[in-house]
């Protein structure tokens, strides 16, 4: 069966957008692939975090995961900090990897831009990203776009270490999910949602309540014709909502706009507030439930459990290929 990687940082609640383009196909790959998906606490402090957030984050996340549908059956849900290989790997990595081709990374060069003092992990945590992927001998990995560049790194850093060591790492495959990979901010249609937007109007977190998705929904940017239909150039914002829509209720595009043919966007927005609520809902409910139940560490013990006896097996090969170590004399 082949395998596939994915982390999320708990660097704040995830979005509608998270779950539409990432999260929800998770759920389906699982029956298909050996799946392993990492909350990659590591990656979030290449900037500075509250410790105690931190943490509320990490848990959230991880319960945010298995409210959705992901079951620790089929698929290994853990940390990143609760399995040591990760940076093992990842300083391995880093030893084979340039600094041009890190300083390329366009997160890095928008992270940093205007900053005084960069931290150093923000420039080289895609070496980290890199061993996420490849200590588990990943054949795909679901990304949106923003995160191909690094893919493509990835990829490369695998080539680079098997041509001049040994063929230890799986060179792995870029899936770009076509069906609601991307899913646009409420206020600037142009921009993808984003959990770390400033204006929490633009985006809907998955733990946010009826009343306030309402609200964001009512408040989000359309235009003045007053005509609900699909045209992403034209009408960025009523085609995102019609995108929202779809993606919350199976429902087509096309049915969509036949049934709000003639009718104002104010009806056309409660339906999609009504179709945003009736997905999160019974999640926010499995949520509560999960958060603060010994279940949950339990799940996540045995996830980091299973990840590293995955993990480390890859870790002693690359460490043998490079020559790390010492030769033992004993008999």
């Amino acid at each position: 069966m082949e395998k596939i990687f994915s982390g999320i940082q708990p660097s704040g609640t995830l979005t509608l957008g998270n779950y539409l383009g990432a999260i929800k196909q998770f759920v389906a790959l699982q029956n298909d692939y050996e799946c392993y998906f990492c909350i990659v606490d590591e990656h979030a402090i290449t900037v500075p975090q509250d410790r105690l957030k931190l943490r509320q984050n990490i848990r959230s996340l991880a319960a945010l995961y298995l409210a959705s549908g992901i079951d620790p059956e089929k698929a290994t849900l853990f940390i990143q900090s609760e399995v040591p290989a990760h940076t093992q790997l990842g300083w391995m990595l880093q030893s084979i990897g340039y600094v041009g081709e890190l300083e390329r990374m366009t997160q890095y060069k928008d992270k940093s831009k205007g900053k005084e003092a960069v931290s150093t992990a923000l420039l080289t945590y895609p070496a980290l990203m890199a061993a996420d992927i490849l200590l588990y001998q990943t054949n795909v990995v679901p990304v949106g776009d923003d995160q191909k560049q690094h893919l493509e790194l990835t990829r490369d850093l695998a080539e680079r270490f098997n041509n001049r060591f040994n063929d230890i790492f799986t060179i792995p495959e870029i899936r770009i999910p076509k069906v609601g990979a991307r899913i646009m901010s409420l206020q600037d249609p142009t921009k993808k949602m984003s959990k770390s937007d400033e204006n929490e109007k633009g985006f809907i977190s998955m733990l946010d309540n009826p009343k306030k998705i309402e609200k964001k929904i009512k408040s989000a940017v359309t235009d003045s014709d007053g005509i609900v239909k699909y045209d992403k150039e034209n009408k960025p914002g009523v085609s995102n909502l019609l995108t929202i829509y779809s993606s919350c209720t199976g429902e087509s595009i096309e049915s969509l706009e036949a049934k709000y043919e003639g009718k104002g966007y104010g009806e056309f927005k409660q339906g999609v507030a009504d179709a945003v609520v009736g997905l999160l809902q019974p999640i926010q409910e499995k949520y509560a439930v999960l958060v603060e139940s010994d279940n949950l560490d339990d799940i996540l013990d045995n996830g980091a459990e299973k990840a590293s006896f995955v993990a480390n097996k890859t870790v002693a090969k690359a460490k043998k290929a490079m020559g790390l170590g010492r030769v033992t004399k004993r008999k």
